[in-house]
């Protein structure tokens, strides 16, 4: 992510305009594609990540909401279970389908790796820089590039098989992209840094509409009802219909207390509750009506904001957006007012969006590249570590995988393997899973046995055939003086009688051209 900053600008001055509230922008208490509260369990007697879970967008939902909603959620302590570790920057969380997570690294190479063990399954090269998440659907990873290749300042958009990671299908765009995409009715959307928001067929890429927007479009689209919001870097706010991209309504916001007009808008947007909350590099956060962009509220932070807002109602609480900013504080405000719950004061730079995992939000800080889980009610630290920087976690529901700045963790509850030990025909899969091990390492060592008598025999059939022949020698020690020694044996036949002559042959060897 590139950052341009005005020079000699004070982030004090962030806010300047005042919070705005206008109480009579409709707000609706209940999400009604509010996801399963339900962690998935693995069938008893299958393979642990067969559980049907799929975290298939970047923000989990396609309105982009960043909530998993659960009733047990994985907590801390937490034991590290596998790491895929590297030193290619992480921007974006992978996404997850079936058995396997899938991680687009900032040097446009995506990794499949298994949920299980973190075993790399494969890895594509498929272009010179990536700085989004991808997305998955039946069977097909779809991912975006800002460069395609090094020298080209333009992108592309490409589908792998997920299995196998075979090219399905690619097409160049003609500037850069970083636009997480989203997948929605055999559709692929996606917005680039000219301004243009792609519907594209998903099966074959083919551009189904195209839609225009005020500047470059880097944040991923989100999708409630039929229609896709987003922001741009000409300062205005979108909702577009899904089915042709004709325009539904256009904002401009107020604000800017640095002369910056309206900011722009890194931010993805995220849409619940009959709103629109995203933010904007002029320090605000704001939102808007779904329906008509009647602009609802706004609340000023103390710095430029790039993440992306979470927004759910966990148990107990209330409608709330969590967003952080780059004045290093993170931001728990109320969904329908924009008034505080809790601030907290963290690092300095909080630019990736935050995830709530059952009670629990994950967000870190990019100069610190510290990582914390807070209690989503009351902003307390439940949980931190030294490592992290941009988008911080998702979940399956039993298990965290936690990305750091550039390696992937999986992380298990303490005492709640992610195989688990729930049934006894569960116990019965590991134990025989076991014995299959323990028989394939003794396999292992009997063939090498096998070899390493096989070398032997083949040794000793050698120094016999070099002893007995009629010519045969065999070297002893070297003499003082470095020559080699060995016994000649010459065998003559006289009648029926053989003669044997052996004497000693010392000679200096040399290695021969």
């Amino acid at each position: 992510m590139i950052l341009v900053l005005a020079a000699g600008v004070a982030l004090a001055a962030f806010g300047g305009t005042g919070n705005v509230f206008d109480p009579d922008v409709g707000f609706v208490d209940t999400n009604e594609d509010r996801p399963s509260a339900t962690a998935p369990r693995a069938r008893s007697n299958g393979h642990p990540a067969d559980d049907g879970f799929r975290w298939p967008n970047y923000g989990y939902s396609k309105a982009r909401t960043h909530h998993l909603p659960l009733r047990r959620a994985p907590r801390p302590p937490y034991r590290q279970a596998w790491a895929e570790r590297g030193n290619v920057l992480l921007e974006f969380s992978p996404v997850l389908c079936g058995r396997r997570l899938y991680l687009l690294k900032n040097n446009g190479a995506l990794y499949a790796i298994s949920r299980n063990t973190g075993r790399v399954s494969w890895k594509r090269k498929l272009g010179a820089l990536a700085a989004a998440a991808p997305a998955c659907n039946r069977g097909t990873i779809y991912s975006v590039l800002l460069k395609r290749s090094r020298g080209t300042e333009a992108g592309r958009v490409i589908a792998v098989a997920a299995r196998s990671g075979r090219t399905r299908w690619s097409r160049k765009l003609p500037s850069r992209a970083e636009s997480s995409p989203l997948i929605d009715r055999g559709r692929l959307f996606l917005g680039t840094e000219d301004g243009t928001v792609y519907s594209l067929r998903a099966s074959d890429g083919n551009v189904r509409w195209k839609a225009r927007a005020a500047g470059a479009v880097k944040g991923a689209l989100a999708l409630d009802g039929g229609k896709l919001y987003f922001g741009d870097y000409g300062g205005k706010v979108h909702a577009i219909r899904r089915s042709d991209g004709s325009k539904v309504w256009e904002k401009s916001p107020s604000g800017g207390p640095l002369g910056l007009g309206d900011g722009n808008f890194y931010s993805s947007a995220a849409v619940a509750y009959g709103r629109v909350y995203i933010g904007s590099t002029n320090g605000d956060v704001y939102s808007f009506s779904s329906s008509d962009g009647k602009l609802a509220w706004r609340h000023g932070t103390g710095g430029y904001v790039y993440a992306s807002p979470a927004v759910g109602e966990v148990r107990g609480g209330r409608p709330t957006v969590y967003i952080g900013s780059y004045d290093g504080r993170f931001y728990a405000l109320d969904a329908r007012t924009g008034k505080p719950r809790w601030i907290r004061s963290l690092g300095t730079k909080i630019s990736g969006a935050a995830t709530i995992i059952g009670e629990l939000v994950f967000v870190s800080d990019l100069d610190k590249r510290t990582t914390w889980a807070l209690g989503a009610r009351t902003g307390k630290t439940v949980w931190k570590t030294r490592r992290g920087g941009f988008n911080p976690v998702i979940s399956d529901g039993r298990r965290i995988y936690f990305t750091a700045y550039s390696s992937l963790f999986a992380l298990d509850p303490k005492g709640r393997p992610f195989a688990g030990r729930t049934s006894v025909s569960g116990r019965r899969t590991a134990r025989a899973q076991q014995a299959a091990a323990r028989r394939a390492a003794r396999a292992r060592r009997a063939a090498a046995r096998v070899r390493a008598a096989r070398r032997a025999r083949a040794q000793r059939t050698r120094r016999l055939r070099l002893r007995f022949a009629p010519h045969g020698h065999r070297h002893s020690a070297r003499t003082g003086d470095g020559r080699g020694c060995h016994l000649h044996r010459h065998v003559y036949r006289l009648g029926d009688q053989a003669v044997v002559v052996r004497h000693d042959h010392c000679h200096a060897h040399t290695r021969g051209r």
